[in-house]
């Protein structure tokens, strides 16, 4: 089998090394790599099965300036909610494939380890379980696949995330400690679990892989990108100084902007979220963990 992958960062890349065990990979990207199976958009749109990895704030233009729709069955393998829109990616996407070709991908997974051939468990999320299933025997014997039909669930677990891990950075920053952090990231899923609701999202989802697990992994390292915006921001620098600094994209920042606009249209309670928001737009953290502390 040939899988085409979309999309040459570091999660690209692994996902290319990972699937590669048991199939053909090709791969392409905007800035064009000095690898063997990098090859054309064309070559890679003609495979049967794409992985895009293509961040969320950058899919829209993407899709409307490069998407042909072939019949492929795509797999999703980015998290976010697009900033200017607070449109999901399953929404985004459904514009162009048919939601039974569509899957998306969540659980936690650091690159780095994913490049390691290091134990991973992921969770294939799809209206279609046949495409889920499809997709599931594409991956190696390190990375342990699970079914999900709750989309919604995954998109959102996967995008609000970012956001905490990039408060539980703040509060590592500041040096508030384990006590602290703690308290943060369960009370963050907390936060998750009920914007999912507003959503018709299922309570599975945010106590399993695509979650807890998800959030977990990522508010607890600095191998996490949103993380390390957390500590910048902590020390005072701008969100614009710490993504210079960071060199990557970070999902996060565009989804905190999302978050704030549509809980202010549907009237949903997300404190970590607003203040997370409140700091990218230059306010104290100090002043932040006031708040929160006196709410």
């Amino acid at each position: 089998m040939t899988i085409g992958v979309v999309g040459a960062g570091k999660w690209g890349e692994a996902l290319s090394f990972a699937l590669s065990e048991k199939n053909d990979v090709i791969i392409t990207s905007r800035t064009k790599r000095d690898w063997d199976n990098f090859k054309s958009l064309d070559e890679v749109l003609a495979c049967e099965y794409l992985i895009i990895t293509v961040p969320a704030q950058q899919v829209s233009q993407w899709l409307s300036e490069n998407f042909e729709n072939r019949g492929q069955k795509i797999l999703v393998a980015a998290k976010g909610i697009e900033a200017s829109s607070g449109k999901f990616l399953n929404e985004i996407y459904s514009q162009y494939v048919s939601e039974d070709n569509l899957a998306f991908l969540s659980g936690p997974s650091f690159a780095s380890e994913v490049m390691c051939s290091l134990p991973t468990a992921l969770v294939i999320n799809s209206v279609s379980s046949k495409t889920a299933l499809e997709l599931s025997a594409l991956f190696p014997r390190f990375i342990r696949t699970y079914i999900s039909d709750d989309v919604m669930g995954a998109e959102i677990a996967g995008a609000y995330k970012n956001v905490i891990a990039i408060a539980a950075g703040i509060c590592e920053g500041l040096g508030l400690g384990h006590n602290a952090a703690a308290s943060l990231i369960s009370r963050g899923l907390v936060e998750m679990q009920r914007f999912g609701k507003a959503y018709g999202a299922n309570d599975e989802s945010f106590l399993g892989l695509s979650g807890a697990g998800d959030l977990f992994l990522t508010a607890s390292s600095p191998m996490s990108r949103n993380y390390r915006v957390g500590l910048g921001l902590a020390k005072g620098k701008t969100k614009e100084a710490v993504c210079v600094e960071i060199g990557e994209v970070s999902e996060g920042i565009g989804t905190a902007y999302a978050l704030h606009e549509i809980a202010g249209h549907k009237n949903i309670y997300l404190p970590i979220a607003h203040e997370v928001y409140a700091i990218l737009e230059g306010k104290s953290p100090q002043q932040s963990l006031k708040d929160l502390l006196e709410r």
